[in-house]
């Protein structure tokens, strides 16, 4: 294990962030909140100087598989732990267990929340708030590999840690320009819709920070009735349309800019994606009409809204669909563990994984029928190795005994079965809101700590992909080898 190269990692990682709470300081300064901007600042200061003392670059700096993953999770803690600090400091959030809630909530881009009034909250603290969204959308390393060199290293190891998916290859021969790649992509998306939301009559900060959460898929609104309190057929259907957007595999979009348009279309997952996310908007639309809305087109305005919004794993809301017929409310819930697209910014088990899954239960289907048959499952004409199919079913299983161990915890809190097990689906599948106390109008702080710290540990696996933080506790990983 190289110790060093994982210091040198966290140290970097901490300068970045300061460098991103930075912005936040400005912003404070720019409304006035001085007192607000002094505690970011001090919190800055901690960081550049404990990235100092850990900073030293290792005579070795070269890692695998094994320092990637370790780099990762550990990455996600400390980035949680003090990005928590200014609404503890400032005393916005009083209780440390629910800052870290918030903040991990927001660079998991889950977007649940124990905010009972959001408005009431300073502008440079729900800017940081919007702002971890953004951030943890792509991912923090990958950021960091775009920028800097990693000399004697293979970065790749950090990407396949910590971006969602079975697998996450090279766009390009070097790890460090598909990184590169994918942030232009996700920041060009980003200055666009900002762009579109301003030219819907949206104030800038409103569009920055709502754009913020659209293109993490995270959900934090600066308004207590999320993106309802507008009330704007124009601004709903631009959101809705970016959260689609940013659940497709950004890989896709690679093809799309580099004029393959061909294999662009061809993308087995993009249009599997589309398809269940498009034929899930008519269904629940067409559930809706007559019994919720009078028209069909109402009905599908909010249908298409909240089935992007929970597909993607976003988790705003323009109304409270708890209140929507069991068949609507059943499609929305079976959707949050969906998810998006691999190597998206949203969550869930994802598109590909469900394609790999259905290709294999078909195949043993088959066999029953022809037991000599050789068949070999494809995705987009490429065949899928046997151990990624072995790791998608394993990953699917241990996703599935997470979620209902959690559930169990959470329970104890004896609150109602829909709550309690849509609060961990929710967090698990970093979507936010969720049914009956924890749905769009309602929120997280009912809950106990210790069922906090369980709904913020699901965050963390649901956004790693459970092996990097499983991988974190594990003894074996941290026992030094003899020589």
């Amino acid at each position: 294990m190289n110790f060093g190269v994982i210091r040198y990692l966290l140290a970097i990682v901490l300068r970045f962030e300061a460098a991103f709470m930075g912005l936040s300081l400005i912003v404070s300064l720019l409304y006035g909140e001085y007192q607000t901007a002094l505690v970011f600042g001090i919190v800055i200061a901690a960081m550049a100087l404990i990235s100092l003392a850990l900073g030293k670059k290792p005579a070795n700096r070269s890692f695998f598989t094994k320092e990637g993953v370790i780099a990762v999770s550990l990455s996600w803690l400390v980035i949680s732990v003090f990005g928590a600090l200014p609404f503890y400091f400032t005393g916005a959030i009083p209780s440390f267990v629910d800052c870290l809630f918030e903040t991990v909530s927001g660079f998991t881009t889950t977007g649940a929340s124990i905010l009972t009034d959001v408005e009431a909250m300073e502008k440079g603290l729900l800017f940081w708030r919007s702002f971890t969204h953004w951030i943890g959308g792509m991912g923090f390393l990958v950021f960091v590999m775009s920028i800097l060199p990693m000399a004697g290293a293979d970065p790749l190891h950090l990407m396949r840690a910590e971006s969602p998916g079975p697998t996450t290859e090279k766009l390009v021969p070097k790890a460090r320009q598909t990184a590169k790649i994918l942030y232009s992509i996700y920041l060009g998306l980003t200055v666009l819709q900002i762009i579109l939301l301003l030219a819907g009559g949206m104030p800038l900060f409103d569009s920055v920070t709502h754009t913020f959460g659209t293109a993490g898929t995270g959900g934090f609104s600066i308004k207590n009735t999320s993106i309802g309190a507008y009330n704007s057929v124009y601004i709903e259907v631009v959101i809705t349309v970016f959260m689609a957007l940013f659940g497709i595999n950004f890989s896709a979009y690679f093809l799309l800019f580099t004029g393959k348009l061909r294999q662009f279309f061809r993308h087995e997952e993009t249009r599997v994606y589309l398809g269940i996310m498009i034929t899930s908007m008519l269904l629940i639309a067409f559930d809706l009409w007559g019994r919720v809305y009078n028209n069909f087109g109402e009905a599908l305005r909010y249908s298409s809204f909240q089935v992007s919004s929970v597909m993607t794993t976003t988790g705003y809301a323009t109304t409270n669909f708890d209140t929507w017929p069991t068949f609507s409310r059943i499609l929305l819930v079976a959707l949050m563990f969906a998810g998006a697209s691999a190597g998206s910014t949203g969550g869930g088990i994802k598109t590909s994984r469900l394609i790999i899954m259905f290709k294999a239960l078909k195949r043993e289907a088959l066999r029953i029928l022809h037991p000599q048959a050789a068949r070999v499952i494809k995705l987009d004409n490429v065949p899928v190795h046997e151990e990624v199919i072995h790791g998608t079913g394993t990953f699917i299983f241990t996703y599935g005994a997470i979620t209902v161990l959690s559930m169990l915890l959470v329970s104890l809190d004896g609150y109602d079965l829909a709550t309690s097990a849509t609060a961990v689906a929710a967090c698990i599948n970093n979507i936010g809101p969720g049914l009956g106390r924890v749905s769009p109008v309602g929120n997280f702080s009912i809950f106990s700590d210790l069922s906090k710290i369980v709904l913020f540990i699901d965050m963390l696996i649901g956004r790693l992909e459970i092996y990097p933080m499983l991988v974190l506790i594990s003894p074996a990983i941290w026992r030094r080898r003899k020589a």
